[in-house]
Order: C-alpha cells, then structure tokens, then sequence
C-alpha cells in the first residue's frame, strides 16, 4: 500500500505555495511533469489539461497513454517461456499431470504467497490433479522451505514441489530435496545471489541474469505465467483433445490481483494490465472465498485496488500473522460457500486482534525512535524482546509513513538469543540487497527480499554489528544528499472544480498503487465552515467557497494529532488543504468529497 508521501533523494526542491514545513512536517513539492508532453496528450486523446498533466507526471510517452487507460493483457502479457528455466518447468509439470504424478505446493504466509498456492491449486485441480499445499507456521517454523517441509511433502506421495513467494535462495533445504529425490521448481520474486539453488527450475524475473523487465512481477504474477506456460504445453501436445477440457486461466486473474496489490509491486506494465483485469474478474465473484471475505467485511460496491490493499489483503494475511498460517490460502482455494463463510469470519475476527496489537507496538516502537540518540541516522533500525513477529512487518510500514526512512523492525526471543525482523523501505532505496549484503558478510541466520520489503533472521548478540551493517549499505543510497519528507500533488483545484465528473474522470487513471499513486491536489486558501469529530478518531469539515458553495471533507485518524487538532480549532482561519479526491454514497446519494491528509495555514499561525 502506499503511503501519503514518498522520500526524494535531490535537495533545493522549490516548496509548492511557499510550504516546506506543513502540519505534517512535510515539503510540498508539485509532481514534475512534462507540459508540452502534456499538452500533445490532451489534443490527441482529448482529455482535460489536468489529467493530461498527470498522467505525464507519471512517465509515461505519448504512445503509451492508450494502453495506460485501457490496460489490456493482450498488449501487455510477455511471453512466459522469456523467463528462464520456464520451458523446463512447464515441460515437468506437464510430464507430472498426464502422468497423475503427485505435486506439492510450498507457499509463503502472506498475501503473494497465499494467491499464488491458490492460483495454482485451482488449477492443478481443474485437471484431475489435486495439489498438496504446505503453509508454514510463521512463528515454529518460519519463512521459507525446511527440511521437515520435504520431509512431510515426500511422505505424503509428492514428486515435484513448486516453491512459490519463497526459495530463491534456500540452498541447503532443496540440496535436501534433490537428495530425497523431489523435483523442485522454484516460483518467486525475491532478489537473487550470484549462486542458485540446486533446483530443477529456477524461475525468478530478479534473478541476476535475467534481464530486469519483468522484475516488477509478484510472485502471483510469476505463477500466473507458469500457469499460462503449462496450459501452452498441454495444449501443444493435444492432450486437452483428449482427455481433459482446458482451464481458463483468466478466470484466476482475481488472485493476480489481490496478491499483486497487497505485495506492494509497481502498478505498472503488465502488473496494471494484470491488476485491472483482475479486478473486473473480482467483481463476478467466481472465487467463494474472496466473494465470502467482501460480503463479511461489508463492502457494498465492486471491488477495487483500495479494497484489495486496505480491507481484504490485511485479513487473508492475519491468518499467517497471528492465527493459523494455512488460513488465507484455505480460504482462497476452497469452492465450498459454508466453509469461505466460516474461514473469512474467522479471518476478520484474527485481524481485528491483529489491530489491538499493533497499536501496541506501534505505540512503543515509535517512543523509542523518538528518543533515540541517532535521530539524524537514514535508517530507523529498532527492536524489542517480546514483540510479535508477526506484526513487525506492519510496523515497520507505519513507521516508514511516519518518519519517511527505510526501517527494520526486530523481535528477540530472549530465551533462544535469535530474533526476528521485518524491514520495509523508501523508493531510491534497495533494502533487498541492503539485507542480502548483511547474509552475505555472515551477519545473518537467513534473509531476504525486494527493494520495498524484506525479512531476516539473527543472534542478538550481532544486533549493533548488523545495524551498523545496514545503515552502511542504505546509505551508499543516499551518498551526499539529504533525505527530505515531502508530500508530491499533482495540482491545485477549487472547490467548485472537485465535482463526481471530474472524479470519473480521475477513475480512468485506476488502477491506483505503487507506481502509479492516487492523485492528490491542494485546495488553496481552504475556508472550513465548520468542524466536528466523526466517531472516535476522524475529523469531519464542511469546505465552502466564495460563491457560497461546499465540499464535505474528511481527516481520517486525525482528532488526536496535530492535522485534527488544527481542523478543529480553525477559528475561521484559511488554511491549503491537501488530500485525495473521492466519492462519498450515502442513502444512495453520491457526492464529491476531500479526504484531508495535510494542511498548511495561509497565515502561518495554528491556533492550539
């Protein structure tokens, strides 16, 4: 998920309407694009200037507009068998279904890992072959295969095993595999070594010698192509003819989806064309387990990156955080309503524990950095005996968001010595390869990862030599320039100009994520007719303009902080306000409105 701002690694950026430090602590900064590419953009697919100029702001040329706003995998979709090692892969498990060969699916606890197992399944089973899925317990057993793993997985009658979201780089695990004679097919994502595992197939879009252009994918988007690649095998040699009525894989593409949101990938390439098809398959509600998850969360409308992101990835990964690890996957491969029902309930129930302690770590991870001595440091490195480590992931996040640096956050087991850390990261800044820098000097038990995100294993008693390490390695980033908070809009608007055309209008641009982040403009001079908390936490405005019209508003989380407590106590002042433009239903009414993510006042003073 993205954040409401993004770190920049240049210096003397020029404050849009003169705001370097706005009640957020953050540098307002108009998103650099290019207008004369802005304008050739509005006169050729006649769209108004503002949304010419953002979609220019999101580096895009002028040949690709059209398959930005109609993304279709037609003109997106790569040919699978580019990625390396995928013919050998595709070539097995085809050998392995017309054979009725046992095959085992070992899947990561999160999200990505969750979707792929799914995916996968779903289609193995389609033709007559039923896949054995291993999730492993997040805090027993930990990420990535194991030797109990294989172990377990050879017992139970399997032949080939496809490693998914997890593998790129568990050496000694698959040399155990190879020795008890499975076949394993690596599927994943996660930044490589120089050296491979000793498996049958290798299929990886990062490893070091592919050459990067789908190094964006998801593990789900990985596995999406090795089913693409073995549908291709199958029908090439008639088999489907034959025997067996080919699958439709595109009906798999809700998986894509959420797991390719939730992994916090690049919304860009084939990773949008895979995401907005996804959704549009989402919306038929084919997979019970997802339909079951919107119903018991109470979406009333069809489902979108925001709903995959915020409201059902958090609660197919509690399972995996807190509860049972199995619990997502389960969910998403199951075709039995009763059984979804039952699992999303329980799911929802886990990730409202989930919440309660976070909040409790969060609280306390976020005085120590605080407090800390180092506050000047371009890595906030924090940990803590007892923390729960399946959480730790989400907190480093919200810290991220917080304090715009890469963060690790660590939770030590004080009876075994070896704790446990999640790290999460800034664009500009590799923590992937930070991490796998660490493991390599032998700082490390096991870790690894992608440039946003990263997990990692330790002895406490190498705890100052690793940060050390990696606040070594992330600054080489960084070099001599100063990492600077800052909040990018695309614009300013009126309030008269935020009306439900111009948000259809913005709709086009969806997709929304990483890589292509929601838009968000500046009302200048903002008058706030009044006011008023909402529920607990949120802060509710009424903006109006001189021609007596009004904007609803809203500040989500904002009551007890410094943006709630200036909202609330305007005393009539103007204030620019910053936020992202939404439609609010309500009583099957629908009307434009901000939500209010920063403010500055015009006048330089904030009542308190």
């Amino acid at each position: 998920m993205t954040s409401t701002t993004t770190s920049e690694l240049t210096e003397n950026l020029e404050p849009y309407l003169g705001i370097s430090n706005s009640i957020m602590g953050k540098l307002w900064v108009l998103r650099n694009n290019d207008e004369s590419l802005a304008l050739a953009i509005s006169r050729r697919y006649g769209l108004s200037k503002m949304i010419s100029k953002i979609i220019a702001g999101r580096g895009l040329n002028l040949i690709d507009v059209e398959k930005f706003l109609e993304p279709k995998l037609r003109d997106w979709l790569p040919d699978p068998n580019s990625l390396k090692d995928m013919t050998v892969a595709a070539q097995r498990l085809a050998k392995a279904i017309k054979a009725r060969e046992g095959i085992a699916i070992f899947g990561d606890y999160d999200v990505d890992g969750a979707t792929s197992s799914a995916l996968l399944y779903r289609f193995f089973s389609e033709l007559g072959v039923v896949p054995i899925i291993y999730i492993p317990d997040r805090l027993t057993e930990g990420y990535g295969p194991t030797h109990k793993a294989f172990d377990s997985l050879k017992s139970a009658g399997a032949r080939v095993v496809i490693t998914v979201d997890c593998g790129a780089t568990a050496y000694d695990p698959i040399n155990y595999a190879s020795s008890l004679g499975l076949d394993v097919i690596i599927a994943d994502h996660h930044v490589g070594e120089a050296r491979s595992p000793s498996a049958l197939a290798l299929i990886n879009p990062n490893r070091l010698d592919e050459d990067g252009s789908l190094g964006h994918l998801a593990a789900v988007g990985v596995s999406f192509l090795l089913a693409v690649a073995i549908n291709r095998e199958l029908r090439n040699c008639g088999w489907y003819s034959r025997n067996q009525k080919e699958p439709n894989v595109m009906e798999f593409l809700d998986l894509v989806a959420l797991g390719t949101v939730c992994d916090v990938v690049p919304l860009t390439g084939v990773n949008r064309a895979l995401v907005s098809q996804g959704l549009e398959v989402m919306r038929y509600r084919h997979n019970v387990g997802i339909a079951s998850l919107i119903d018991v969360t109470g979406i009333n409308s069809d489902p979108n990156a925001y709903h995959a992101g915020f409201i059902l990835g958090p609660r197919v990964n509690a399972g995996g955080r807190i509860g049972a690890s199995d619990l997502g996957s389960k969910l998403l491969c199951t075709q039995n309503k009763n059984e979804a029902f039952i699992i999303a309930t329980k799911l929802n129930e886990l990730n409202l524990q989930r919440q309660k302690i976070e909040k409790v770590v969060l609280d306390a991870a976020t005085e120590v950095v605080k407090t800390a001595k180092n506050k000047g440091s371009s890595l906030i490195f924090v940990g803590r005996d007892g923390w729960h480590p399946g959480i730790i992931g989400i907190v480093a996040s919200r810290l991220v968001e917080q304090f715009n640096k890469p963060v690790c956050v660590v939770s030590c087991d004080p009876e075994s010595g070896v704790c446990i850390g999640s790290g999460r990261s800034i664009p500009g800044v590799n923590l992937g390869r930070a991490i796998l820098a660490a493991r390599q000097k032998g700082f490390l038990l096991s870790g690894g990862g992608h440039p946003m995100a990263a997990g990692f294993k330790f002895k406490k008693n190498q705890m100052s030599e690793l940060e050390v390490c990696l606040e070594d390695e992330v600054n080489q980033n960084f070099k001599n320039l100063t990492l600077r908070p800052k909040t990018q809009l695309d614009g300013s608007i009126q309030v008269s100009g935020v009306t439900l055309d111009f948000i259809d209008k913005l709709n086009r641009l969806t997709p929304f994520g990483c890589g292509n982040p929601e838009p968000r403009f500046v009302i200048p001079d903002a008058k706030i007719d009044f006011a008023t908390r909402a529920g607990e936490t949120h802060v509710r405005c009424n903006i109006k303009n001189d021609m007596g019209g009004y904007l609803n508003a809203i500040a989500f989380k904002s009551f007890d902080g410094p943006l709630g407590k200036a909202l609330m106590n305007h005393d009539g002042a103007p204030f620019h306000l910053v936020g992202k433009l939404r439609k609010n239903s309500w009583q099957g009414r629908e009307n434009p409105q901000i939500l209010i993510e920063d403010a500055a006042p015009v006048w330089g003073i904030v009542n308190e």
